[in-house]
């Protein structure tokens, strides 16, 4: 396969087409993001990184960093935390508060919004909000080796500012008992773990760890291959793709 030939076809068509979708406006910052960015890069398990268009242009990552955020709870409480959140798809929107009432405040899965707070209210762990942010700061530039990974601060504020739904959901599960912090708290990790920046390039070197069994590419190991292949069953039973 030849996948430098494949990345430059893919980079010219997404050039060459004028419809380039709507960017998102439910956080107000998000809505100045300009559409006509389009980058794209490829880690190998060979060791190659192909990359074209706008790779080397950061963003917000926002959901992507679930997926971190997943792998650290693990590490914090094991399979524990599937006591207080599912595995299955949701089949309502990622910020849906309907199925938190008939299933008594248990996410369906890590990746929407309620199942994301609930695995933030776990990496709190009892610290303040700067230790847990820094925390996973830490882990996604061990990930990708590059230590210019930082957090964007308007786009956290942007959140916070108007992240009224997911304080609902917050709110709604602690009534359950299944936040087990302050929702001030506990949404001040998720807004600012959701605003981590990151470009295509270093989002791709962050996330080799699971086509590696766990294992960092430079050496050593992130997780269990056990534990990997969990992380990667749960994101395709989700349907969600790093």
């Amino acid at each position: 396969m030849d996948l430098p030939a494949i990345i430059a076809d893919i980079v010219a068509h997404a050039a060459s087409r004028e419809d380039r979708g709507t960017v998102a406006s439910y956080i107000p910052e998000l809505a100045k993001v300009d559409p006509g960015q389009f980058g794209i890069a490829v880690a190998t398990a060979d060791g190659r990184l192909i990359e074209g268009g706008d790779c080397a242009t950061g963003f917000s990552i926002q959901s992507i960093s679930k997926v971190f955020a997943l792998t650290l709870a693990l590490g914090k409480i094991g399979d524990q935390l599937w006591q207080r959140v599912g595995r299955e798809p949701s089949g309502n929107a990622f910020n849906s508060i309907v199925q938190l009432e008939q299933e008594q405040g248990i996410p369906r899965n890590p990746f929407i919004n309620a199942g994301a707070v609930v695995v933030a209210d776990v990496n709190l762990g009892g610290h303040q909000p700067r230790v847990a942010i820094g925390e996973m700061l830490r882990f996604v530039r061990y990930l990708a080796g590059d230590d210019g990974i930082a957090i964007n601060e308007t786009v956290a504020a942007s959140e916070t500012a108007t992240g009224f739904r997911n304080m609902a959901l917050a709110n709604y599960m602690r009534a359950f008992g299944n936040i087990r912090h302050p929702v001030d708290l506990v949404l001040g990790t998720y807004f600012h773990q959701c605003a981590i920046e990151m470009s295509c390039r270093q989002l791709a070197l962050a996330g080799r760890y699971l086509m590696l069994d766990g294992r960092h590419p430079e050496g050593g190991r992130v997780v269990s291959s056990s534990r990997a292949k969990r992380i990667n069953e749960t994101c395709a039973r989700v349907g969600v793709a790093l």
